[in-house]
């Protein structure tokens, strides 16, 4: 089994950020929904989408303009929920919470129920993804390449409030969920904010 993924911080963490020799500066900070945490020396710092290693890294240089060779630790206390919704062809479809790290496509239409049939269009599974000023990006997976070890790297780990839709009838079924029913589930603003961060690099884009 391939090592898991290192867990990347996200909006509504609870963070712990405690110093060795100034424990006076220990602090409980949340990510606010811009992704960004504040603390009584740093004023502004990017915590969305960074692994813990790498927000100890950027608050030490930011504290070092403070403090003489800081000595800091960051601890996620509590885990934010997220939302992801699964619809088509599926036994349970519907909004999920997940708490903790991502789940992947499988693991999403695992929590769905699994497919109630096969689908068309080659058998392609649909994730649909916020993207730049709100217009929704399209994403397709072949069901079989995930289910047969066929490209494996094609179960990727879904976003915040990503939809996966498995259709009946193919693509054009996708945009008239999108345009029928979509909003249903996910309010017009999408409420949320996150970096892709490559997470839609072994999915195909829909032109």
């Amino acid at each position: 089994m391939s090592q898991l993924t290192p867990y990347r911080i996200q909006v509504g963490d609870v963070l712990d950020v405690k110093f060795i020799a100034d424990p006076e500066l220990n602090e409980e900070v949340t990510v606010r929904p811009d992704g960004h945490i504040s603390t009584s020396v740093v004023h502004d710092a990017v915590a969305d989408g960074r692994t813990v290693p790498q927000l100890i890294d950027d608050l030490s240089r930011d504290y070092g303009h403070e403090l003489k060779n800081p000595r800091l630790s960051v601890v996620v206390k509590a885990f934010a929920p997220t939302k992801f919704y699964v619809g088509g062809e599926v036994t349970n479809p519907g909004e999920f919470v997940n708490v903790g790290p991502n789940l992947t496509l499988t693991q999403a239409l695992a929590r769905a129920g699994g497919l109630k049939m096969m689908t068309s269009d080659e058998d392609k599974i649909f994730i649909i993804r916020r993207g730049p000023g709100n217009v929704p990006k399209f994403y397709s997976v072949r069901y079989q390449d995930l289910m047969w070890g066929k490209n494996a790297a094609s179960d990727v780990q879904l976003a915040p409030y990503d939809v996966v839709y498995v259709p009946r009838a193919g693509v054009a079924e996708v945009y008239k969920f999108v345009d029928q029913y979509l909003l249903q589930f996910v309010p017009v603003s999408w409420g949320f904010s996150y970096v892709t961060g490559g997470a839609t690099s072994n999915v195909t884009p829909i032109k």
